[in-house]
């Protein structure tokens, strides 16, 4: 398996589709969401959630599967990251 290294949140690479010309409330408008809630994903302070990828997907033209897979692919290496408890696999089921 490769290394992954820190992957971008998906909030900042959403901010790379956006026109600089447009507010965060036009953008929230356009997504039918709050601009509170679209200044926390784009700041990194909230996840890229199923119905959101839909409707980004929709706004940039692009898949809500790509959305996720940023997402999980953040969260997975936020996670990596931190101290976990020691965890003993489960013994291999033998052969029959």
């Amino acid at each position: 398996m490769a290394i992954m290294h820190n992957p971008a949140h998906p909030g900042e690479v959403l901010r790379e589709f956006l026109p600089a010309e447009m507010t965060v409330g036009e953008v929230a408008a356009r997504l039918g969401v709050s601009r509170p809630h679209l200044s926390r994903l784009l700041n990194g302070h909230t996840a890229m959630t199923a119905d959101m990828a839909i409707r980004v997907a929709l706004l940039t033209n692009t898949t809500p599967e790509s959305w996720m897979s940023n997402q999980v692919k953040w969260d997975l290496w936020q996670t990596r990251n931190k101290p976990r408890p020691v965890i003993e696999p489960l013994p291999l089921a033998l052969a029959a």
